[in-house]
């Protein structure tokens, strides 16, 4: 009955001739779909096998035969869901290299070890329709093109997109479609989306992402974004989980309600990588969208280097800090965290961090910044570790907590060199131990806008600070404003400093270490308790000090006759504090005087010996510029 069946199709297939367009041999939810006009010659063997295009079937496994008019095209593998059901279409061409297995919605696809670009080519596998009980799973060893048509899937068991094809998988989201996958809990799936390979997401319309076991989108190998839409909604874990690297072109990416991290980027083997396995996260364009709240997360963390040269990220951070037994210290969220080097050269940052100990940026390298608008705020307090107790904003003494027991807000924390040769940076820390921008070893600025208001030390640097340029502004309400543990060279650059009252200083230099500040250029307003001085003549420009507070709003002018030198706004959060001034023989030799705050000023044409004038709002004072203290180091 089958023998006459097929005959009886294959003699329709040759009288329609070129006015049939396919034939189409249906296995099961299976439909070959073969171009009329390429199908060449068929063998029907022995009433048990029919050959067409290089696959042979099995007259057993054959359900229907039957000619349309539909167009199918090469290389593509349709699949539609329709709520416990999956149909799946396979252009003929490429009919000898796509096996599909289909039970209810569940749709296994397995390419041929044989595709390449010597057989078929590649592959696109479209998706679309809905089912709340399905998946789609890829299997084979040659690159792929996934594309999204307007997809609702869930799999309750696992992954809904499980690609274990280890090559270049390209996921895309076809323009004017809304996509969303969501997994099931409990499953072993390492994401809602898992891919074995390379993932690059691309296209024009918009994918949301549920995860409720592990990642949100996971790849064992890199990831690549370029013009999609991509909402990743919730993760049990990370909000995007990849290897090797993560590259940002264009497109939109949003993560919240993840459990841990908004995108990790780890490295793939610590022993034998590749020149691309660098654990990098680099980003040219586009616009990313992180709000990680779990303790000690991360809204964007590489194993190796960031790189941002365009787009924008706004990230924020709202969990607390966190005792880490294996390692036996304290870890904190941050925004932008490297184990390798930042470099920032364009874009928009927006970084906030709420919870105890939380830092805008955090870099165990260098940080390079060379343009663009950097917002950062923090407004958690300090996290300790104390005896065995967790304080999530800590205000006792720290004199005994060890660096692994304490973790201190900052807007910008950096193991390595920080270099500024341009943009826009405004850092705002408000909560106990909030530093503005942190370097634990030189910091240089030669160009760029800096404005931070900071709890405690405004820019900070563990070994000397370096500024060539720029137009700096730095209110610090319980700490220095710039200080530097080695020698502070100020060579160029307007710069506004204003500390505490004492023992703090608008400059502080560490001359408790016999480190000093060498004025060789530039233009200078420091006030504070106090304010490190020249210990030597040698090349340095010089400059005048007073005494008296200044007011929030008020200017600070400095004159030769009736010519201004130089000139300064105090910025309006800026509170006057009073308290000593430091000035060499106030208080005995390099030591402190009695009296309001103590006002520095250096630019150019003063004259050692020479008189100025110092106004300060309605009051004035004469003053006599100077090149050395001649104190012997700070009190």
């Amino acid at each position: 009955m089958k023998a006459r069946y097929f005959m009886a199709a294959l003699t329709a297939l040759a009288v329609a001739g070129a006015g049939a367009q396919t034939m189409n041999v249906q296995v099961g939810n299976v439909t070959y779909a073969i171009p009329a006009e390429t199908a060449g010659e068929m063998v029907y063997s022995d009433g048990l096998s029919l050959t067409v295009l290089g696959r042979t079937f099995s007259v057993d496994e054959i359900d229907r035969i039957y000619v349309d008019d539909s167009e199918v095209a090469d290389n593509t593998v349709t699949v539609v869901y329709d709520n416990s059901l999956a149909g799946v279409t396979i252009a003929g061409n490429i009919a000898q290299y796509v096996t599909a297995d289909v039970s209810g919605a569940h749709v296994t696809v397995t390419q041929s070890d044989l595709v390449g670009d010597e057989t078929c080519g590649e592959i696109t596998y479209i998706l679309s329709g809905s089912s709340g009980d399905g998946s789609f799973e890829l299997d084979g060893s040659f690159k792929a093109t996934i594309e999204l048509q307007g997809l609702a899937l869930t799999n309750p068991s696992g992954a809904p997109l499980n690609i274990q094809d280890g090559k270049r998988i390209e996921l895309s989201v076809k323009k004017g479609t809304e996509n969303v996958l969501t997994d099931g809990a409990g499953g072993s799936q390492k994401g809602c989306i898992a891919c074995k390979g390379h993932l690059e997401l691309k296209g024009k319309g918009s994918l949301t992402v549920n995860g409720n076991t592990a990642h949100g989108i996971y790849a064992k190998e890199y990831i690549e974004m370029k013009n999609c839409t991509v909402n990743v909604t919730s993760a049990v874990k990370d909000g995007i989980n990849c290897n090797q690297y993560f590259l940002m072109e264009s497109g939109e990416l949003n993560i919240s309600g993840v459990g841990d991290d908004g995108i990790q980027v780890s490295f793939k083997d610590d022993t034998d990588r590749e020149a691309e396995d660098t654990g990098s996260f680099t980003m040219s364009g586009g616009s990313i969208n992180v709000a990680a709240t779990a303790t000690a997360s991360k809204a964007i963390k590489a194993d190796g280097d960031i790189s941002i040269s365009g787009g924008s990220i706004t990230a924020s951070v709202s969990g607390g800090g966190k005792w880490d037994e294996d390692d036996a210290k304290t870890k904190a969220a941050s925004c932008l965290s490297c184990d390798g080097n930042m470099v920032i050269s364009a874009g928009t940052l927006q970084l906030t961090a709420t919870g105890g100990g939380g830092k805008g940026i955090n870099c165990d390298g260098s940080l390079t910044i060379d343009g663009g608008d950097i917002t950062v705020s923090t407004s958690g307090g300090m996290y300790a570790y104390v005896n065995g107790t967790e304080y999530p904003n800590y205000t006792g003494n720290t004199d005994r907590l060890t660096s692994d027991q304490k973790s201190s807000p900052k807007g910008m924390k950096v193991d390595g060199d920080v270099t500024i040769n341009g943009g826009s940076i405004n850092v705002t820390t408000t909560g106990n131990g909030g530093e503005g921008i942190e370097s634990k070893s030189e910091m240089t600025v030669n160009a760029g806008t800096i404005v931070v208001n900071s709890r405690d030390d405004g820019l900070n640097s563990s070994s000397h600070m370096y500024i060539k340029g720029g137009d700096i502004t730095v209110v610090a309400t319980g700490n220095d404003a710039l200080d530097s543990n080695g020698n502070m060279y100020i060579s160029g650059g307007t710069i506004r400093a204003f500390g505490a009252s004492a023992p703090e200083c608008g400059l502080d230099a560490n001359e408790e270490e016999n480190y000093s500040v060498y004025f060789t250029g530039g233009t200078v307003l420091a006030v504070g308790g106090g304010n490190s001085v020249p210990s030597s003549s040698e090349y340095t420009q010089a400059y005048v000090t007073g005494s008296g507070s200044v007011t929030a709003g008020s200017t600070v002018s400095l004159k030769s006759g009736d010519t201004v030198l130089a000139e300064f706004t105090v910025p309006d959060n800026y509170t006057a504090s009073g308290g000593g001034r430091y000035e060499p023989g106030g208080g005995g030799p390099g030591g402190w005087g009695g009296g309001g705050s103590s006002i520095l000023i250096t630019c150019a044409g003063l004259t050692s010996g020479s008189s100025y004038t110092l106004v300060n709002g309605s009051s004035s004072s004469s003053v006599t510029a100077r090149l050395t203290g001649g104190g012997s180091g700070r009190p």
